[in-house]
């Protein structure tokens, strides 16, 4: 499977306030954060539902709060269940500002290559997220089980 370190974005209006590689504009204590590798493996604040194959996660934002640096291990989707503005800041040093409409949906890959960012709700409505996080085939045991239809 190809590396995708660039989300499928749907429908999601995205722009790049500080590219790869520029850490001039950081503040000093998210770069902290970073050096000090105060980094969570869980994607959410929230575990709704885990099985074989699929975590899911929630996240919600109040107004100015932010979910600290999170490392993605896996190919994740998250879709947005509410409308805001967001900012992610990215360990390669890459800040996006986001428009968020009810629906928008992201869908990244980080096979082998792990993703460290972060989301500060930058916006006047409380953010809510559910995130899909698919657990590497290697780690499955039956396909089907957990599934509900």
């Amino acid at each position: 499977m190809k590396v995708n370190k660039t989300p499928n974005l749907l429908s999601m209006e995205c722009v790049e306030i500080n590219p790869i590689g520029n850490f001039d504009t950081w503040e000093s204590t998210k770069l902290l954060e970073l050096q000090k590798n105060e980094v969570s493996n869980c994607l959410g604040q929230k575990l709704l539902f885990e099985n074989n194959n699929v975590r899911v996660w929630e996240v919600v934002l109040l107004p100015n709060e932010r979910l600290p640096f999170r490392k993605s291990n896996a190919d994740c989707c998250w879709v947005s269940m509410s409308m805001g503005m967001a900012i992610s800041r990215v360990d390669n040093g890459k800040i996006t500002l986001m428009r968020l409409k009810k629906g928008d949906t992201t869908y990244w890959e980080s096979e082998n290559d792990p993703s460290i960012f972060d989301l500060e709700n930058i916006g006047e409505q409380v953010l809510l997220f559910h995130i899909m996080e698919f657990k590497p085939v290697g780690t499955m045991k039956n396909p089907l089980e957990g599934m509900h239809f």
